[in-house]
């Protein structure tokens, strides 16, 4: 009896290393993947904006902090809770990811149809309508992420990264022709659709190459009604998280104009960028959170708080650098027209340290069954957001929105924990972390 226990617990030490190599090599492909694109991306980006000027650049953005105002409705805050599904009922994934495929293909028909709606009701000029129209149009090929889904829950995103990486450096270069044509504004439009639909093929082939096949894939209404009754509320969420991320930009573009909308971007762009951290890492990490749940509340609660105290010291990383280099990085990178985003970039950067953390408990909410607590949690932040903005913009511009961006992530991510009973467990964890106590 003493024996068989003793093989027991060797093979469950096996398992738990093995798993452990799996997270350390699914969250490296995913690193190298965002590396890649950050480096890349930074310096073409910075290269757009350079040619673009931050009028039309502003005109860019503006047009794409629409269509992500209603990208969750394309999402259906679904990602989550199929991830862990799979998870726990792998043999059944053909009918989960066929499910979740169409249901994401309505959600790209409604978001399409809301994007470009309130774009009429916003601008009258149709430059900024055909660019919403042309970038909304990339939730139909970003449900082809289902099957991403499907990787993340065997902690195997590198076969995600190539297909994607693969688009990506094409359009890259597609980018640097267009610069060098001297093309309009709206090809840059046509080739982020093109970046889309490339990476959905990428996921096809390397799908079909793993021996799937999605001719497999079935529909079921009863699961679709279960699915969307537990993530309407991350709908809702994820919508107001799009809200107070770029309503500033929205509410720049109408109460400043589109310059101010433009140098705002330039420090977004370099403030946001090292938000694919926490995203790479949790996409690993939260498979074997969802499986610490079944084993052990000890180990639940102590993987979360590992993964908060990570966050946290990642961010402070970033943050603290970013501050005291801003005016600098925006000097060298987009030059004099961009010269007043330094101090956009001071303060915007710190609102990492809460959407890092934000990032690191969505799983917590989704285990716990608490989503509709994460929706209330964003929607004052959303609103405390829009209040600020209103109030900041017209005396402060760029800066204004920034502060309002920090002390809405801040209260969405963090406070809001403390005021319901129920989320004041993960609110302590949180304090804790902060001070890299152990839980």
């Amino acid at each position: 009896m003493l024996g068989k226990l003793k093989i027991q617990e060797k093979l469950s030490l096996l398992k738990s290393r093995s798993g452990l190599r799996a997270i350390i090599a699914n969250t490296g492909w995913l690193f190298a993947d965002r590396i890649l694109r950050m480096g890349v991306a930074l310096f073409v980006g910075v290269w757009v904006a350079r040619y673009l000027g931050a009028k039309q650049f502003g005109v860019f953005n503006y047009a794409m902090a629409f269509v992500a105002l209603f990208s969750p409705i394309s999402t259906l805050g679904l990602n989550a809770i199929v991830i862990r599904n799979i998870v726990n009922d792998s043999s059944n994934k053909e009918q989960i990811l066929g499910t979740t495929f169409w249901l994401k293909i309505f959600g790209g028909v409604i978001s399409l149809s809301l994007a470009v709606g309130c774009a009429f009701l916003f601008r009258s000029d149709s430059l900024t309508i055909w660019l919403v129209l042309i970038l909304a149009t990339g939730g139909f090929f970003e449900s082809f992420d289902t099957i991403d889904l499907l990787f993340q829950s065997q902690v195997q995103s590198k076969y995600t990264v190539v297909a994607k990486n693969t688009a990506f450096i094409f359009v890259t270069l597609l980018q640097i022709s267009l610069i060098t044509m001297q093309a309009p504004l709206i090809a840059f439009a046509w080739a982020k659709l093109i970046e889309l639909g490339l990476a959905a093929i990428g996921l096809m082939i390397a799908y079909k190459v793993k021996g799937y096949s999605i001719k497999l894939w079935r529909w079921s209404f009863s699961l679709a009604k279960n699915l969307l009754k537990e993530s309407w509320p991350l709908i809702l969420s994820g919508l107001t998280i799009m809200v107070y991320m770029k309503i500033d930009q929205i509410m720049l573009g109408k109460m400043v104009g589109d310059q101010a909308v433009g140098i705002y971007s330039a420090a977004t762009r370099i403030s946001e960028v090292w938000y694919f951290i926490p995203t790479a890492i949790c996409s690993s990490v939260n498979p074997s959170i969802y499986a610490a749940k079944e084993r052990s509340e000890k180990l639940y609660y102590h993987r979360i708080g590992q993964l908060l105290r990570f966050m946290n010291l990642l961010s402070i990383i970033v943050a603290v650098p970013m501050t005291f280099l801003s005016g600098t990085i925006i000097a060298m990178l987009f030059g004099n027209d961009y010269g007043e985003a330094g101090n956009i970039l001071a303060i915007h950067v710190w609102a990492s340290l809460f959407v890092f953390m934000g990032v690191a408990t969505s799983s917590w909410f989704v285990v716990e069954g608490l989503t509709h607590l994460s929706f209330r949690r964003t929607l004052m932040g959303a609103i405390i957001n829009v209040v600020l903005n209103f109030f900041l913009i017209p005396v402060y511009g760029g800066v204004g929105a920034a502060i309002a961006t920090f002390i809405s992530q801040a209260f969405a991510a963090f406070f809001s924990h403390a005021i319901h009973s129920k989320t004041r467990k993960i609110f302590r964890l949180q304090i804790k972390s902060l001070i890299f106590v152990q839980w």
